[in-house]
C-alpha cells in the first residue's frame, strides 16, 4: 500500500515511542485496601471482605467499602444489619443502592410487609422490578383500575432478560383475569424473537405450563419442531407454531416465510399472522433485503407488530422510498417510541414524501401537509443531536454555536465544589474506581431527594468536572440541561494543541477526530472496551500494531497505545487510512472504524440511497447510534473551532451507494 510521505512527521513517529503514563497509584493505606476490596467484591470474596472492612474505617469511601461487605452476604443478613447500614449512611448513594437491592430481595421472599416499609424510602424509584412488585402489593390491597394491569405489563414488556418481579406480578395479574393469555404470549413472543429462552419459558410457566416440554426444541431447532407439527389447532398449539416461526425468523427469514406461506398461514389467527410476518420483515430487513418490505405488505394491521419491527419496518420502507408505509408503521408507534426525534424527522419527511420543505413567506400559510410537517421539524430543531441538526437544515437554518448562558457565580461555584456527592465519586474516579465514581456522582446530580438538580446547579456541577480534568462527567451533565446550552461543557477540547497539530501534520480535519474522539471515550485516557480497545481513540491492539508498521514503527509495542499522544497519533492515522479507503466519506470512515471495514463496504451494496436513510438502516443499533452521534458532534465542534455556521448535511453526502467501479481497489489489509 502506498501512503503519503506527509502522513507522519519525524517528530509525530518520534512521540510513539514514549513511554506510557504511571497508572493511578493509591494515595495512601485505605486507598490501597479499597481497591483490593473492590477486588474483592467482584471476585465473590466475602471473607476478606469482612476482614478488609475495620481499615477503612473513617475514609471517604467508606461507604463503598460497607455496601460491597454486607451486599456479598445480603441474603444472609438480618433485617437489624440492614437497617443498621441504611441508617449509618443515611442520605448516600450507596444506602439507596442497597435499599433497591433489599427490596429486591424482599420481593422474591414476597415478604410485603417489610416491602411496603421500605419502598416509600427507595429514592431512586428507577427499578422496573421493584416497581412492578410494588404494583403488586396495590392489587393486593385491592386495587382494580385498568391503569395498573397496563403499567405491570409495560415494564414487563420492557425488560428484555428474565426477572422474577414483573413476571410474577403478570402472573398473578393474569390469575386474577387482568392480564389476558394474549399479553402473556406477546411476552413469550418478545423472548423468542430476543432468543431469550428463559423468557419465553417464564411466560409459557403462567399462560401454557403444559407447553415446557416442547420449549427446548422449539427454541434449539425451529424448523425441525415446526416439520413435525400436524395442524396447529387450538390456542396453544398456534402460539407455539408462532413462536417457532418467530424464532426461526431470526436465523432464516425467508426459510420463515415459506413455511408461514406454505403451512401456517391458515392455521393462524390473522392477528398471529401479522406477527409472524412482522418477524420475519424485521430478519430481513436487518439483512438490508428488498424482500423485506415485501413481507412487512403482508401485515394486514400495523398495530399487531412490536414497535422494534414497526422501526424497522419504517426502516425498510425508507430504503424502498414508500412514503405511506413510513408513515402508516410511525402512525402505529406507542406514544413513546413516536416521540424519538427520529421518527418525529422521518414523519416530517414522510408528509412531504421525501421532498425538501419549501421556504415559504412569513405569514403565508402553506398546504396542511407542509404546515404539519414544519411543526414537527420545528418541535426537535437544534444543535442537540444528529436528527435535530437535520430539522434544522430542513427549515433553512445552518447548525451555529448557541449563545452561551451567563456566567457562573463564585458562590455557584463553591456549592458544587462544596458538594459531598460530587467530590466523593472525583474521588473514587481519580482512585481507579471508575464505575463507582461515576454513580455516585450521577445520584449527586440527580438529587433523587428533590427532583433534580436546576440547569445552573448543573452547569456548575459540570464546571467543576471540567476543572478537575473528569471530562466524561463534565460532558454528561452539562447535556443534561434543559433551558441552557453550555457548548463549550458538551464539546470541551482537551489535548487541543497535540490534536490540532496531528490533525494538521496528518491531513485529516480537527473537527471530526474531536468528534469521534468524544464519542468513543470522552476524552477519558485510560479509557478500555469490553472488546480491548484503549485510550482515547479506542485502538484495538491488533490495529496499532498494523498501524505501526505502516509508518515504519518498528520498536512500537502495544503497551504504548496508552499514552496519550501515540494513542492520538496511531489512532489519527489509522482513521485517515480508512478515510482515503472510503474516498473521504465521514459516514462511511465512522461505521468502519466502530464495525471494521468489510461491513460498511457490504451495507452499501444495494440501492443508492439518501446518506440518512442509509445510516438509519445500519443493522447494528451499536454503529448506528455511533454514526449519527460522530457526525452530530464533528458538526457542533467545527462551529466551535470555525465560529462559523456549519451544515451537517454537507458532510454526510447525498448520497451512499455500492463502491465506484473506478475508485481505486480497497485495502484488503485494512483492519
Amino acid at each position: 500500500m502506498q501512503f503519503s510521505a506527509a502522513i507522519l512527521t519525524p517528530f509525530l513517529a518520534s512521540a510513539l515511542l514514549a513511554g506510557a503514563a504511571p497508572p493511578v497509584r493509591a494515595q495512601n493505606k485505605g486507598d490501597a485496601t479499597l481497591l483490593e476490596m473492590q477486588q474483592a467484591f467482584r471476585k465473590g470474596e466475602r471473607k476478606k471482605l469482612e476482614q478488609l472492612l475495620p481499615a477503612v474505617r473513617g475514609h471517604a469511601l467508606e461507604p463503598w467499602a460497607a455496601y460491597w461487605e454486607l451486599r456479598s452476604r445480603l441474603e444472609d443478613a438480618t433485617p437489624q444489619e440492614v437497617e443498621s447500614f441504611m441508617q449509618r449512611y443515611a442520605g448516600s448513594y450507596q444506602e439507596d443502592r442497597l435499599r433497591n437491592d433489599w427490596l429486591l430481595l424482599l420481593g422474591q421472599r414476597r415478604d410485603w410487609g417489610r416491602f411496603a416499609e421500605q419502598l416509600p424510602h427507595f429514592r431512586m424509584s428507577d427499578d422496573r422490578e421493584v416497581r412492578c412488585y410494588a404494583l403488586l402489593i396495590e392489587h393486593i390491597g385491592g386495587r382494580a383500575d385498568a391503569a395498573l394491569a397496563q403499567d405491570v405489563r409495560s415494564n414487563w414488556y420492557a425488560l428484555r432478560d428474565a426477572d422474577d418481579g414483573c413476571t410474577h406480578a403478570a402472573g398473578e395479574l393474569y390469575g386474577a383475569g387482568r392480564l389476558s393469555a394474549l399479553d402473556i404470549w406477546r411476552k413469550a413472543r418478545l423472548g423468542a424473537d430476543a432468543g431469550r429462552p428463559r423468557v419465553v419459558r417464564n411466560a409459557l410457566e403462567i399462560v401454557a405450563p403444559d407447553a415446557l416440554a416442547q420449549l427446548k426444541e422449539l427454541h434449539d431447532a425451529p424448523e425441525k419442531y415446526l416439520r413435525g407439527r400436524g395442524a396447529a389447532h387450538g390456542r396453544m398449539r398456534q402460539e407455539l407454531v408462532l413462536l417457532a416461526l418467530i424464532r426461526l425468523a431470526g436465523s432464516d427469514p425467508d426459510g420463515a416465510a415459506r413455511q408461514l406461506d406454505s403451512q401456517w398461514s391458515a392455521q393462524l389467527s390473522p392477528e398471529e399472522r401479522n406477527a409472524a410476518w412482522g418477524a420475519i420483515g424485521k430478519a430481513t430487513a436487518l439483512k438490508l433485503s428488498s424482500r423485506a418490505v415485501d413481507y412487512f405488505a403482508n401485515v394486514t394491521r400495523d398495530s399487531d407488530l412490536s414497535d422494534e419491527q414497526l422501526v424497522w419496518k419504517v426502516r425498510a420502507a425508507l430504503r424502498a422510498g414508500r412514503w405511506r408505509s413510513v408513515a402508516k408503521a410511525l402512525d402505529a408507534m406507542g406514544p413513546e417510541a413516536r416521540r424519538d426525534s427520529a421518527w418525529v424527522y422521518w414523519r416530517a419527511l414522510a408528509l412531504l414524501e421525501g421532498r425538501a420543505l419549501p421556504a415559504l413567506p412569513a405569514g403565508k400559510p402553506g398546504d396542511a401537509e407542509h404546515e404539519s410537517a414544519r411543526q414537527l421539524l420545528q418541535g426537535i430543531a437544534g444543535t442537540r443531536g444528529f436528527y435535530e441538526q437535520l430539522a434544522l437544515e430542513e427549515l433553512g437554518e445552518r447548525i451555529s454555536v448557541p449563545p452561551a448562558p451567563a456566567p457562573l457565580t463564585a458562590e455557584e461555584k463553591a456549592a458544587a465544589r462544596a458538594n459531598p456527592g460530587l467530590n466523593r465519586g472525583l474521588y473514587a474516579i481519580s482512585l481507579g474506581l471508575r464505575s463507582e465514581g461515576v454513580r455516585e456522582w450521577n445520584y449527586a446530580t440527580n438529587l433523587h431527594q428533590s427532583g433534580g438538580m436546576s440547569d445552573r446547579e448543573l452547569l456548575a456541577a459540570a464546571d467543576f468536572a471540567c476543572q478537575r480534568e473528569v471530562w466524561d462527567r463534565c460532558i454528561n451533565t452539562s447535556e443534561r440541561t434543559r433551558s441552557v446550552v453550555d457548548t463549550g461543557q458538551r464539546f470541551p477540547m482537551p489535548f487541543r494543541n497535540a490534536v490540532l497539530g496531528r490533525a494538521r501534520d496528518i491531513g485529516i480535519d480537527p473537527a471530526y477526530v474531536y468528534g469521534l474522539i468524544r464519542q468513543e471515550s470522552r476524552f477519558v485516557l485510560d479509557a478500555r472496551s469490553h472488546a480491548g480497545a484503549s485510550g482515547l481513540m479506542q485502538v484495538m491492539p491488533a490495529t496499532a500494531r498494523w498501524t505501526a508498521r505502516q509508518i515504519g514503527l518498528t520498536n512500537f509495542s502495544p503497551g504504548q497505545i496508552t499514552d496519550r499522544d501515540a494513542n492520538i497519533t496511531i489512532g489519527m492515522t489509522y482513521l485517515k487510512l480508512v478515510l482515503d479507503d472510503f474516498s473521504g466519506s465521514l459516514p462511511l470512515a465512522a461505521a468502519a472504524y466502530n464495525a471494521g471495514p468489510g461491513r460498511p463496504r457490504n451495507w452499501r451494496n444495494g440501492p443508492v440511497l439518501n446518506t440518512a436513510i442509509w445510516i438509519e438502516n445500519l443493522p447494528f443499533a451499536e454503529t448506528r447510534d455511533y454514526v449519527k452521534k460522530v457526525l452530530s458532534n464533528t458538526t457542533n465542534y467545527a462551529a466551535l473551532l470555525t465560529g462559523l455556521p456549519q451544515s451537517l448535511k454537507s458532510r454526510l453526502g447525498n448520497t451512499i451507494g455500492p463502491r465506484d467501479a473506478s475508485a481505486p481497489e480497497v485495502n484488503k489489509e485494512l483492519p
